[in-house]
């Protein structure tokens, strides 16, 4: 046998020093090859799988009283040093598999239950020969067995075979164990390396010697089975015979054992007549127990439901009882102030009341009782005594209140002191009888329509008297020179700046107006809405914007806090349309007639400057985006009227400054500057210095109807003079842009009408300019337009043989137009200044536009020439152009 590789000390040496530093000693090491490949039925490994050397070495690492066993592969570097390669401990083996398509056996696999991958299969080791793999393989067995307590899953080996191969193997391995250094492993080791056997896996030395005597016997058994079976036959009458002779001798105390068993069931049967006896008389006992319970029972039910009506009748009986002191304040009882609290614990009794008459709180049964009959009846004949003394009350109190203070004088503006209205005191007072209208409206909702008619005409008296006082001061009162509204009248004169002085206090006044009145008439609608227990949300937030500041308060902070609760403490779920219209009907009559002294504010300020209409258009615009959408219904409308009335008055200024632009061109022979040109450009830069807030838009619509008028004025009085229509329309053009330029750059609107009048103003100086030309060349340039328009139709070599296109003609035309160039120039030059005698700062633009016009027409004159008439000779372009510079 060749040596294995198990026993080459110099390769355990190796792989000790390739796991030096790792506290772990070999045990065993053993060359392999590795491989993934499967065997092919030639028993050789594929292409793709061939075999790479390695080194299985088993390894032990002490661990307090026991130790650890590893299972170590080792490959060989570059250099052919052993290094360390992939680490397994053995106690995670759980399979050990022999390949069964190697035909030598010597190809197995180690499975272990701990590997991340199983998808992968696992790699396959191949021995030397069998010697060297049931070497292996059984070291590593006996350390599972005697270490690890238990053996991994062997498949492909026969453990027989393998128990055979380590007892001829004994001596060699043995041998070899000597070598070994000593440990607790070690140990093991050396004595059972190759000493694992069927016997000792199956049975143990003790059972199999007594299975070989069992067998013996058994043997030995067949050989004598009659004599057998006889011998049986005999052992088995013998002991019959016995048991009867043994029944035979005891017959003596049998028979006692049958006396005392008569007795015993004389006995008994005499217990079972007792027995009965008691039972029916148990029996009859019982029956008088239920009794006499079912007696008790009801007994003491009727007790039960007795004492509970009893109590049920004291609880009807206290809801119906009535109490003196709430029944003298429901009939007669005063609604002073002092007095307010005992009326409204009655109210608050009397509701509950009537609340608990009724079902659920109330059984069905007892609500048709005769006494709940008339009770009911009797305090719905209280309540409604209550309710019309309370709102009779109510309504001379709110008469009295608003006659009181219209009566004093010092509550409203005088001559020379205009007075912030306040009605701290008139709410005051009103929130004292504030839970006596929630608890109105509890017991007769119907009771609080007329009450709140009476409030909102006793109020709207007082607010409209306020606001005309107000009013009436505040015109008196603000300082203004009337100045005329004649802005665009071609009449007035050319220097005449109207509309001139400052009329700023006039917009002051209509936005002090607002500032007083608007957040007064939000607060009463919103004080109203609350006072008469209207179930709409908040109008106003404590605190709310208007016009982006705070809301000017006449009284106290959250003046809409009446103080109070709801009465059944349930929130309001919503807006309820019903009582928003309600409510919005209320207000209308709370309010209405005060806009007619905002109208007369409005009115006023645009007699004294139409003007002012923008900026006070733009303070009624942020207070209307001040408001909510549901606050204060009629506040809302008033200020869109407002809105539409400054609408209007300045719609009306627009339209008669346009008629009065119109009224120009019934005026015969307009020559020079229209008046209203230089006059639109002080209008527009007043009217941009009043647009406040989205005024904007009211604005920009004012500038298109003005100056949709003004040109449209303009073409008609141009084409009443089509001799001098175009200077007509170049001066004026010009004038427009000159006098908005600096307003055009920021205003979009007049940008578009600035760009407009500049494609005008080039148009009418084309033509303008055009005339003069032709006034001096036009022989020339009709001479030079016959050319261009033959061109279509025929070759120019034909042209010169047309009639008046000759060659003698051109010399005629040449002859007369340009000899004295110079002078046809300069009195070019003195019929176009002779023309703008009333706007000489467009001279010089209009003299370089028509020395370039002049020059772009003889140019293509010359063109024709060298075309059409090449030998004939006319001056150079080169040369007119150093005239015209010269000029």
């Amino acid at each position: 046998m060749a040596k294995s590789s198990a026993d080459d000390q110099e390769l355990r040496r190796a792989c000790a020093a390739a796991i030096e530093g790792t506290n772990q000693e070999i045990l065993m090491s053993i060359r392999v090859a590795k491989s993934r490949g499967i065997w092919a039925k030639s028993g050789k490994l594929g292409r793709n799988h061939m075999a790479k050397p390695r080194v299985l070495a088993i390894s032990t690492k002490a661990k307090g009283q026991g130790a650890s066993v590893f299972l170590r592969v080792l490959k060989y570097s570059t250099g052919g040093v052993l290094e360390p390669a992939k680490l397994y401990k053995l106690k995670h083996l759980s399979k050990v598999d022999v390949v069964t398509n190697d035909p030598s056996g010597c190809t197995f696999m180690l499975g272990f239950d701990n590997l991340r991958n199983q998808s992968v299969a696992p790699s396959q080791w191949t021995m030397r020969n069998v010697d060297d793999r049931n070497r292996l393989l059984l070291c590593i067995l006996n350390i599972c067995k005697d270490v690890l307590g238990r053996l991994p899953k062997v498949v492909g080996i026969d453990v027989v075979e393998m128990a055979l191969w380590a007892k001829e193997n004994t001596p060699a391995i043995s041998k070899q164990q000597g070598i070994v250094q000593d440990g607790p492993i070690v140990a093991a080791v050396a004595e059972s390396d190759t000493k694992v056997t069927v016997e000792r896996e199956l049975v143990s030395q003790v059972e199999e010697e007594d299975m070989e005597a069992l067998l013996g016997t058994y043997v030995m058994g067949i050989g004598e089975a009659e004599a057998f079976s006889e011998r049986l036959k005999r052992e088995l009458q013998a002991l019959e015979a016995a048991n009867v002779h043994s029944i035979l001798e005891n017959e003596p105390l049998i028979n006692e054992v049958l006396q005392g068993l008569e007795s015993a069931t004389s006995c008994v049967e005499d217990m079972d007549e007792w027995l009965g006896i008691f039972n029916l008389k148990l029996r009859h006992m019982r029956e008088d127990i239920e009794s006499i319970e079912t007696r008790n029972n009801k007994l003491e039910m009727q007790s039960v439901n007795n004492k509970s009506l009893i109590e049920e009748l004291d609880k009807l009986l206290e809801k119906l009882r009535i109490p003196s002191e709430y029944a003298a304040c429901l009939t007669g009882g005063s609604f002073d102030e002092a007095r307010m609290l005992q009326n409204i614990e009655a109210c608050e009794w009397l509701a509950n009341t009537l609340r608990n008459l009724e079902g659920p709180h109330l059984d069905r049964t007892y609500a048709n009782m005769r006494s709940v009959r008339e009770k009911r009846a009797e305090l719905d004949k209280l309540r409604n005594n209550f309710v019309k003394r309370a709102s009779e009350f109510l309504r001379n109190y709110f008469t009295s209140l608003v006659d009181f203070m219209i009566s004093d004088k010092s509550y409203f503006s005088q001559r020379g002191q205009l007075k912030r209205p306040d009605h701290a005191d008139l709410r005051y007072k009103c929130r004292t009888y504030a839970r006596l209208l929630q608890h109105l409206k509890t017991l007769d909702k119907n009771c609080l329509g007329p009450l709140r008619k009476a409030y909102c005409s006793s109020l709207n008296l007082l607010l409209r008297r306020e606001a005309r006082e107000f009013a009436n001061e505040l015109r008196a009162s603000t300082k203004t020179s009337r100045n005329p509204t004649v802005w665009l009248d071609g009449s007035a004169g050319s220097n005449q700046n109207a509309s001139s002085a400052d009329t700023s206090t006039v917009s002051e006044a209509y936005a002090k107006m607002l500032t007083i009145f608007i957040p007064l008439l939000v607060d009463e609608s919103s004080f109203f809405a609350h006072f008469m227990c209207f179930e709409v949300p908040a109008l106003v937030p404590p605190g709310g914007l208007v016009n982006g500041n705070k809301n000017v308060h006449t009284d106290d902070e959250n003046d809409d806090d009446l103080g109070i609760m709801d009465i059944d403490d349930n929130e309001n779920d919503g807006k309820k349309s019903a009582d928003l219209q309600a409510l919005n009907e209320s207000l209308h009559d709370l309010l209405d007639g005060i806009q007619e002294d905002f109208y007369a504010v409005v009115d006023w300020a645009y007699k004294i400057d139409p003007l002012r209409c923008i900026s006070m258009h733009g303070t009624t615009e942020r207070y209307i985006s001040g408001q909510k959408a549901d606050a204060a219904g009629f506040v809302r409308i008033l200020l869109d009227d407002l809105e539409n009335r400054i609408s209007t008055q300045f719609s009306r200024f627009v339209d008669e400054a346009c008629h009065q632009i119109e009224r120009n061109e019934r005026n015969v022979r307009q020559m020079g500057l229209l008046p209203y040109i230089p006059r639109f450009a002080t209008l527009a830069t007043r009217m941009e210095q009043y647009i406040q807030g989205q005024s904007r838009d009211l604005v920009d619509r004012a500038y298109t109807k003005f100056v949709t008028v003004m040109f449209a004025t303009l073409d008609k009085i141009g084409q009443s003079d089509p001799k001098y229509a175009d200077i007509l329309l170049l001066e004026n053009y010009a004038a427009f842009q000159n006098s908005l330029y600096d307003l055009a750059n920021v205003v979009p609107t007049l940008a578009k009408f600035y760009h407009q009048a500049s494609e005008a103003y080039e148009q009418a100086c084309t033509r303008f300019i055009n005339s003069i030309i032709l006034y001096q060349f036009e022989r020339l340039f009709q001479f030079s337009r016959r050319i261009e328009d033959l061109m279509y139709t025929i070759t120019p070599e034909e042209i010169p043989f047309q009639l008046g296109l000759s060659k003698m003609d051109l010399r005629k035309v040449v002859k007369s137009s340009l000899s004295g160039v110079d002078k046809s120039i300069g009195a070019m030059y003195k019929r176009l200044q002779k023309n703008l005698t009333t706007s000489e700062e467009l001279l010089p633009s209009l003299w370089d536009k028509c020395k370039k016009e002049f020059l772009d027409k003889y140019d293509s004159f010359a063109q024709l020439v060298v075309r059409i008439y090449p030998t004939e000779s006319i001056p150079p372009v080169s040369e007119m152009r150093d005239l015209l510079a010269s000029m």
